[in-house]
């Protein structure tokens, strides 16, 4: 018996954040933190030195970020150009003028090292970090603590063991890998990849998505039980992988990761496919996005519009706020996307406390809990102004919606209003093309709007039900939260109930009402939300394909039938192995074959 089969087989939970199954050999990439140490300088010279090897440090650091983006540039197509524009956030991040400079002043006034220093800055940022209620933008502290390892590394001359250094097919594992390293994996053999650490809201979680590999992060001690060598599986739709699986186990996979790759190939040819269920109810599917370059990879999976452009990047990692033309081009580019019909671009779900640059806020804005969104904007009312002004100069380019996020009550709706008709009053005197009837439409995604989804229809054009947020907040869990994840319930009573009360109030005011959150991309839950009526649901490009296929193949009337039998069930639990069980039976060509492992 070899020493691989004598190793201890072990199955790994985590979060699936990039579909699929990979078999192969792994590869155990040692990127250790470097740990900082202290020590202070007595005099000016060795404070002009500590000085120099940060600046220095900087400057290599930039070059190694460029080589990165040049090599990925020359690797990947069209559709994962993505990749590109993420190193371009550590490179900005790298040439911001108040993380540059907090450095130096620590060096400066603590008469400390450079890595001490660059150490004391990056923890007053996380503090920053740590109060932002949002998920998604509370894990960008992981672009800057990867900026400031590799500034570290730079500054201790250690090298950074490369992906692009890597030969062969294996799967990586890693403590954590950042959106740098994941793109890399674009232009060499790598299968697959698993790590401790990490979210589905990372920028590796969105890396991995959009260069279609399958990933498994958050597994707590992988990197504990995997060695260079040892056979893995890496199961990116269950979040599961298995080390060192027997003969038996490895065929069972290989069995499944054919299905699903025959599978997902059936879908892309009916990806164009309109949504329209059998009995002739039309469901208008979009496609999240953050950045322009994902439009290619949401057409090529079948959306005809876009169901949500987050504009947060526009602001983050920037030497000062964009201007108005940035915006507009922005914005253009995805009205004008080839293959796009509509899009919906919500104005900035942002607070004070979210900009890294100081970019002449830091003495208007005294960071609170929860001054985000549309709370932050109706304070900033000229910010504000400065993106509405773009969007209304877009809308002359085809069918645009404009987004509110985080309304709680019809005060904010008014507010809101009266300066989108300001804006355009001063945009239509000036002669500027707009569209003078956009529709202007509410997330629904705090539970006050909910209950009263009946009043704030009758100030609006349409409801998104932003479910990520919803979900939390109705059931009081953190969903980034690694150990409270299992309480994160899309299929609750208690959501299926707010639900159904959002979109009876829509459709009773004569209005559409669309869902965003990551429940609309999951096929589990697209009978339910056929059975609710939803006329619209926008999701992660991946994901159409197959949601498209399930709407296309069912009825309005039979998922009314499935929604009136889960909606007495007690727990969550049981409505999901009810629904699990209804589409395994009912649609198994549309089904992760990993639904029917125990």
């Amino acid at each position: 018996m070899s020493e691989n089969e004598l190793k201890t087989i072990a199955a790994l939970r985590g979060i699936g954040v990039s579909p699929g199954i990979v078999i192969g050999r792994a590869y155990a990439l040692n990127h250790q933190d470097i740990k900082e140490t202290l020590y202070k300088l007595d005099n000016g010279r060795f404070v002009s030195r500590e000085i120099k090897r940060y600046k220095r440090a900087l400057k290599d650091s930039k070059r190694e970020l460029l080589d990165i983006k040049k090599d990925v540039k020359k690797g990947i197509g069209d559709r994962k150009g993505v990749g590109p524009l993420l190193i371009d956030v550590y490179i900005m991040i790298l040439e911001d003028k108040t993380f540059v400079a907090s450095t130096l002043k620590n060096i400066e006034e603590h008469r400390v090292n450079a890595e001490w220093a660059l150490k004391m800055t990056i923890s007053s940022h996380r503090e920053i970090f740590d109060k932002i209620e949002d998920g998604y933008l509370r894990e960008r502290i992981r672009d800057l603590e990867y900026v400031g390892q590799r500034i570290l590394r730079n500054l201790s001359g250690k090298m950074h063991e490369k992906i692009s250094d890597i030969e062969g097919e294996v799967v990586i594992i890693a403590r954590d890998l950042s959106p740098a390293d994941t793109v890399q994996m674009a232009t060499r053999k790598i299968l697959g990849f698993a790590t401790d650490m990490g979210g589905k809201t990372s920028h590796t979680a969105i890396v991995a998505k959009s260069i279609g590999i399958p990933a498994v992060v958050g597994l707590e001690k992988v990197t504990a039980e995997v060695s260079t060598g040892d056979v893995i599986i890496v199961d990116g739709t269950a979040g599961v992988v298995i080390v060192n699986p027997d003969p038996e186990v490895i065929k069972r996979y290989e069995d499944k990761k054919r299905h699903y790759l025959a599978m997902e190939e059936d879908m892309i040819k009916d990806a164009h496919l309109p949504a329209v269920t059998a009995d002739g109810h039309g469901v208008g599917v979009g496609a999240n996005i953050e950045f322009v370059e994902e439009i290619p990879s949401a057409v090529f999976h079948g959306a005809n519009g876009v169901g949500l452009y987050r504009t947060e990047f526009i602001y983050i990692n920037r030497k000062a706020l964009p201007t108005e033309e940035e915006h507009f081009l922005n914005y253009k580019k995805v009205i004008e996307g080839e293959g796009i019909k509509w899009a919906t671009i919500r104005t900035f779900d942002l607070g004070g406390d979210k900009f890294i640059s100081d970019a002449g806020l830091a003495e208007e804005i005294n960071p609170v809990m929860g001054l985000r969104a549309i709370r932050f904007c109706l304070k900033e009312v000229e910010l504000f102004k400065v993106q509405l002004r773009a969007i209304l100069r877009a809308s002359a380019y085809g069918n645009t919606g404009i987004l509110l996020p985080m309304i709680s009550g019809i005060q904010e709706i008014v507010d809101a209003r009266k300066i989108i008709d300001e804006v355009k009053e001063e945009l239509v005197s000036g002669g500027i093309p707009i569209d003078e009837d956009i529709k202007i439409g509410i997330m629904i995604e705090v539970p006050s709007a909910v209950i009263l989804a009946d009043r704030l229809a009758e100030k609006v054009d349409f409801f998104s039900i932003g479910t990520n947020d919803l979900i939390q907040y109705a059931l009081a869990i953190d969903r980034v939260n690694e150990r409270v994840t299992y309480l994160y319930e899309p299929l609750h009573p208690a959501v299926l109930m707010m639900l159904r009360q959002v979109v009876d109030a829509g459709h009773k005011a004569g209005i559409k009402v669309a869902m965003c959150g990551e429940m609309a991309g999951d096929p589990l839950c697209t009978p339910i939300l056929l059975g609710l009526e939803l006329d619209g649901l926008s999701m992660t490009p991946l994901a159409i394909p197959r949601v498209k296929k399930i709407i296309r193949n069912s009825t309005v009337s039979e998922s009314k039938e499935l929604l009136e039998t889960v909606m007495p069930f007690s727990t969550a639990r049981e409505i999901e192995q009810y629904v699990r069980d209804y589409m395994i039976r009912r649609f198994p060509e549309c089904c992760p074959v990993t639904w029917q492992v125990s």
